[in-house]
């Protein structure tokens, strides 16, 4: 992006901060302001980061703040601001966009940005900017906590957040091109900070415990300034090459020389005397070609070797999803002086930091004060200092903050955590990944740390060490977590590093689980197993868990002797005390009433244990607690009768119950202790997912470290000899690498690995000449089951499990089943299979396997037909028909005759079979008779003859009525009655039509289809235009009258169109109705007659007659109604003056207006008494209801 395509509004305002003149640079007097716009600028940017790549392109950071930072830092404000906006400026691209885009567009843009930061970060690797940021942090730092205000904790923080954010910038590999020790941009800008002393600030900020709300910065800042180095080579700085690293770097360079040797030897043989034109064509034999001829090979011999059937194809490319993950972190060593500095660095922050800053992260952690992933910078740290201590100069003290139990719990946990969301969250498991490979160097640390101090002279570390690793040995989940490692390993998420470190770590874990081993001579763990185990009821039991005390009848009637001379001795003894002797447990939750058994054990155990006074004690005090029963005696007991009863005690045979200590053995039976051999741990290892990982990491054996190959033959070998599981390792990939070992001229440097081949390749040949079929097997990978078979013989494991296996069947136990089958298969309401097994008198036999013969032997077609069902009660029987009619006829005048025969009926049937049987036995003659009854609130009662009237539109629903299963409704649909069919076809006109409604009841469907025709007509006078309308029922009455036949003729006759099929769920009005049309076709729904009938029952009754509150509430129903009606008629223009005068002379000044509320009862009885006319002379009425007509044209 150029300079002039700059937004004009964003150049002015940077142009409007100053100039730069030489090397000084002249602020505008708008300088502060324009800072100010250029944040506000950024806080709007557009998702593209237009203004940040816009501000990038023209360098304000190097041209403008930076000069601003470093000459006019004594403008508070100004320097505030400028802090402001670089910290904007340079955080981090992936906070910019959130992730990394995937579109291409949106890539471009963040590389743009990446760009611009790393341009920030080689102007920032200056002396002087990074001493005037020390400076003002060390000024902020001098302040007491007291004399600390606000706005200097912001700043300290913005601070930190910037050096942080230039540290985080990645480096351009491929712009810098750096080699070793050579000064990288981030090397210039680790030692800007040693030279302007910001190191000696992060450490005081690190070892002080009045700045612990930093610590996370810091963390994190020590964590970036580190990110490309190695511990072990940074702890060896400026102490010469020790004879561990000349002899690692001597055999790399014979590996590489003897690789050089025998490429020379190769061109050798391959170079003739005399260059020959005609190489010559030949035929390979035993090798097809495309067609079924022998290959015809155009080369010389000496290349025929290398001739491959995949020369000349195109690769084939693996998609991204399938791709294998990239390696992220690159190692490199920087220039002496840096790595010097650091160090240093490294040895003051052990000694004087870590264990304070580690426990106060631990804490930000454990109390959730810290931002989300923060815990990968602990992991980071716990590894990487660990092992700078382990390689410098080892001193456990230094770092004993993390070297505890608790801390592998922690990482365990956290590695657990990461390993079940990189396989639940797969678009985030690439970096899931990344968090578990910090977790696991963290695990891999302690653990080499722990070794460590296995061979420290001081007793106590070496004590400390076998606690550790008691602890760590003895708990399940250590032990699993490798395994659980290796079977989950993805290659697409997880690089080869991670591999490679796990391999490293388990290798450690074994190797110092041998040792401890070998030490103790076993192992004892814990092992959770889940088992079930009913409670155990209370047994007799006479033994007695203390002691050595009588058992036998015989040894109880020859302790008593003595314990009667001391019973005898203390009940002479008045002075024997009761109060320190409680008979029951208040604490228990057994009720005191009910603890009186075990206080008689108690009494039983101290006369077997010779505590003749305690006993005696005791039952005394038991007496006074229980005395109803005289279960320990009555209240004026002599001395002798107390020493019969206690004789009695102790010979009787008392219930025990389980101690407390069985109990809570009983409770935690889920983890058991046993003792574990060393070969039983590497046993979890023999599978073929784990051998699969340890090849996949073999395949790379030139580029692994001598240490990594040792690790990865070391396993294979416990797996392949010590568990005698060689064929593990018998698989073709297996044998092509080695061959490729074999054959790689520099195998004399990896002896191990070829010893170990040449073993397995002796071992398969061994078995392929008792078992040919061992050259199939190399195509597959194996398990241990299949590796038993293939050396022990095929069928070794059916003859150990034979005991197992189901019996087979005879030819006349299958005649037998044959013919059960063919006798009780056509039978209605049994299970075939439980009649074949009731009279299956041969060897017994279950019910699967009686299922799958019978399919087996063609006699049925699927397992799926014996499937056990619900209700098998096909037939109805002639108790069953009866019990079905009385039961009818009890419930036929209830709401609900279907619900009551469900709920009473013996024989548990379906509602559609019930339904089906009471119309087979005429009991009722169409379906809907078994409708669950609506209680509907008519007007009826205040009209003359029972007259249906129209019905109250505000009542409210009492029950909902419950529908028939779909295949009743269908068969409603299709059989109903023909009287139905026959009124329905009869064509009436619209005012019999609407008479007859209201004589069934629909006066309330009637009212709210002439509400919508009035207002369909409103808004077309109003609107100007018209449309469809559709008629919304909501409401069952509206449902049930819209799904009439007589209603939908009305609608029809009144110009209404029904829905189209398919397509249309309502009816609708039709657009080409006019206003006139459907004001007319409103009124022609109402009813006059009834009207007139309305007006003899609203006048005012005799002072005498007092009507219920029921009747009241009618009365102004109607009267409410008629009103509305009337409001409508006035609309169209067709009400009468007669009916005008009629209803001006109705009593409705009792009615509320619309939206009136009632603050009261009194009230409301003080306006009807104002407003009662002289002539009504009927008392007072006092509504319980308060109604409210809302109609939209009286506005």
């Amino acid at each position: 992006m150029d300079l002039h395509m700059m937004n004009c509004e964003l150049l002015a305002t940077c142009s409007a901060l100053g100039y730069l003149e030489g090397d000084t640079y002249h602020k505008e007097p708008d300088c502060l302001e324009s800072v100010k716009d250029l944040i506000r600028y950024l806080r709007h940017e557009d998702e593209t980061r237009d203004v940040r790549q816009q501000l990038g392109a023209a360098q304000i950071l190097q041209s403008d703040l930076l000069p601003i930072l470093t000459q006019h830092h004594q403008d508070k404000p100004l320097f505030d601001a400028v802090i402001r906006l670089m910290v904007n400026l340079t955080q981090p691209a992936l906070l910019c966009f959130g992730n990394l885009p995937k579109e291409p567009s949106f890539r471009h843009h963040f590389l743009q940005v990446l760009t611009y930061l790393q341009a920030y970060k080689e102007a920032f690797a200056s002396e002087k900017a990074f001493g005037v940021l020390s400076e003002t942090l060390y000024e902020l730092l001098q302040l007491g906590w007291e004399e600390r205000q606000e706005e200097d904790n912001l700043l300290i923080e913005r601070i930190l957040l910037l050096v942080r954010n230039i540290l985080h910038v990645p480096a351009d590999l491929d712009q810098e091109k750096k080699i070793d020790d050579d000064a990288s941009a981030h090397d210039q800008l680790l030692w800007a900070i040693h030279l302007s002393g910001l190191d000696d600030l992060l450490l005081f900020l690190a070892s002080s415990s009045a700045e612990e709300q930093w610590s996370l910065h810091v963390l994190e800042i020590v964590s970036l300034m580190f990110r490309d180095q190695n511990p072990e080579q940074l702890a060896g700085v400026g102490q010469g090459r020790l004879a561990q690293e000349r002899s690692a770097d001597f055999a790399e360079l014979e590996v590489l020389r003897q690789r050089e040797m025998a490429e020379k030897k190769t061109r050798a043989l391959q170079r003739g005397n005399r260059h020959s034109r005609f190489g010559g064509s030949y035929i390979v034999q035993g090798l097809k070609s495309i067609g079924e001829r022998d290959l015809i090979f155009h080369k010389g011999l000496h290349n025929l070797r290398n001739y491959s059937s995949d020369l000349g194809k195109q690769p084939k490319k693996v998609p991204k999803r399938r791709q294998a993950a990239r390696e992220l972190s690159i190692q490199r060593r920087s220039a002496l002086n840096v790595r010097l500095f650091l160090r240093d660095f490294c040895s003051e922050f052990l000694e004087n930091c870590y264990n304070r800053l580690m426990g106060s992260v631990k804490d930000h952690l454990l109390r959730e004060k810290a931002q989300q992933h923060d815990e990968t910078y602990y992991m980071w740290a716990l590894a990487f200092f660990m092992a700078f201590n382990r390689a410098a100069s080892f001193r456990p003290g230094l770092v004993s903050e993390t070297l505890s139990v608790r801390t592998f719990h922690f990482i365990e946990q956290n590695l657990t955590n990461y390993y079940e969301m990189m396989l639940t969250d797969r678009k985030e498991a690439a970096s899931w990944a990344r968090r578990m490979h910090l977790a696991l160097k963290a695990y891999q640390e302690l653990l080499a740390t722990v070794n460590e101090m296995d061979i420290s002279p001081d007793e106590a570390v070496r004590e400390s060490s076998r606690i550790i690793k008691n602890n760590i040995f003895y708990v399940m989940e250590y032990r699993e977590l490798f395994l659980a490692l290796f079977r989950k390993f993805d290659e697409r998420c997880q690089p080869r590093s991670f591999l490679r470190d796990l391999v490293e770590t388990t290798h450690l874990f074994l190797k110092m689980l041998e040792r401890f081993c070998r030490s103790r001579g076993n192992l004892v763990v814990q092992n959770k197993q889940k088992k079930r185990r009913k409670k155990k009821k209370k047994v007799l039991d006479q033994a007695i868990v203390s002691g050595n005390v009588p058992s036998s009848p015989e040894e109880v009637e020859a302790v008593w002797p003595a314990l009667a001379e001391q019973l005898q001795c203390c009940a002479q003894n008045s002075e024997l005390s009761m109060d320190s002797v409680v008979p029951f447990d208040a604490a228990s939750e057994v009720p005191v009433e009910e603890q009186r058994a075990e206080a008689m054990v108690r009494i039983q155990d101290c006369l077997l244990a010779g505590q003749a006074p305690q006993a005696l004690t005791l039952l005394r005090s038991a007496r006074e607690v229980w005395p109803e029963g005289d279960v320990f005696g009555s209240q004026d007991i002599s001395p002798e009768e107390e020493i019969q009863l206690l004789k009695q005690i102790l010979s009787a045979p008392l219930p025990r119950q389980q101690g407390p200590e069985e109990r809570g053995a009983e409770e935690e039976e889920e983890e058991e202790e046993e003792e574990e051999e060393e070969l039983q741990v590497v046993q979890v290892f023999a599978c073929s997912t784990v051998v699969r990982a340890y090849v996949l990491l073999l395949r790379s054996y030139q580029q692994n470290s001598a240490h990594t190959n040792h690790c990865i033959v070391k396993m294979l070998h416990r797996l392949a000899h010590d568990l005698k599981m060689e064929a593990l390792l018998f698989q073709l990939s297996v044998f092509c690498l080695f061959n490729r070992l074999l054959s790689d001229p520099a195998a004399g440097a990896y002896k191990e690995l070829v010893t170990f081949a040449k073993y397995i390749l002796g071992k398969f040949f061994a078995l392929a000449a008792v078992n040919q079929k061992a050259f199939v097997e190399l195509l597959f990978w194996k398990n241990t089951a299949v590796v038993r078979e293939m050396t022990e013989g095929y069928g070794s494991l059916d003859d150990r499990s034979s005991s197992r296996r189901a019996p087979t069947w005879s030819p006349e136990e299958e005649a037998h089943l044959r013919e059960l089958y063919l006798a009780n298969k056509d039978v209605e309401g049994q299970d075939v299979v439980e009649a074949i097994l009731a009279h299956l008198n041969t060897v017994p036999r279950t019910r699967k396997q009686i299922i799958h013969h019978l399919v087996q032997m063609g006699l049925a077609d699927s397992v799926k037909d014996f499937q056990r069902k619900g209700t098998h009660i096909v037939l109805w029987t002639g108790d069953q028909e009866l019990e079905l009619q009385r039961l009818f006829e009890e419930f036929r005048d209830s709401d609900d005759v279907l619900g009551h025969i469900m709920k009473n009926i013996t024989a548990k049937r379906s509602r559609a079979r019930i339904v089906d049987k009471l119309l087979a036995l005429g009991l009722v003659a169409e379906r809907r008779e078994l409708y669950k009854k609506r209680q509907k609130k008519l007007a009826s009662s205040i009209l003359p003859n029972g007259a249906e009237s129209l019905k109250d539109f505000c009542q409210e629903d009492l029950e909902e009525e419950e529908n028939l299963p779909e295949e009743d409704s269908e068969e409603e649909e299709e059989g109903g009655s023909e009287a139905e069919q026959v009124q329905g076809s009869l064509v009436l006109s619209n005012e019999n039509l609407g008479q007859s409604l209201h004589q069934e009841g629909f006066s309330i469907p009637l009212l709210w289809l002439q509400n919508c025709l009035i207002r369909a007509a409103d808004d077309r006078e109003e609107d100007g235009c018209s449309q469809a309308v559709p008629l919304v029922p909501l409401t069952e009455e509206n449902e049930e009258a819209m799904e009439n036949e007589q209603f939908q003729q009305l609608l029809r006759k009144l110009g209404v169109r029904p829905p189209a099929s398919g397509q249309e769920t309502f009816w609708r009005i039709p657009a080409k109705l006019s206003p006139t049309q459907l004001r007319r076709a409103a009124a022609s729904l109402s009813q006059p007659e009834e009207e007139q009938k309305l007006q003899p029952e609203l006048q005012p009754k005799v002072p005498g007659e007092q009507g219920s509150d029921e009747e009241h509430c009618k009365e102004h129903r109607a009267q409410a109604l008629r009103a509305l009606l009337l409001a409508h008629k006035k609309k169209a223009g067709l009400a009468s003056p007669e009916e005008e005068d009629a209803v001006g002379k109705e009593p409705l000044k009792a009615a509320p207006k619309k939206r009136q509320l009632l603050d009261s009862d009194e009230e409301q009885e003080e306006d009807e008494g104002r407003n009662r006319a002289p002539e009504l002379g009927a008392p007072g009425i006092q509504k319980k209801k308060r109604y409210q007509i809302e109609d939209d044209e009286d506005d």
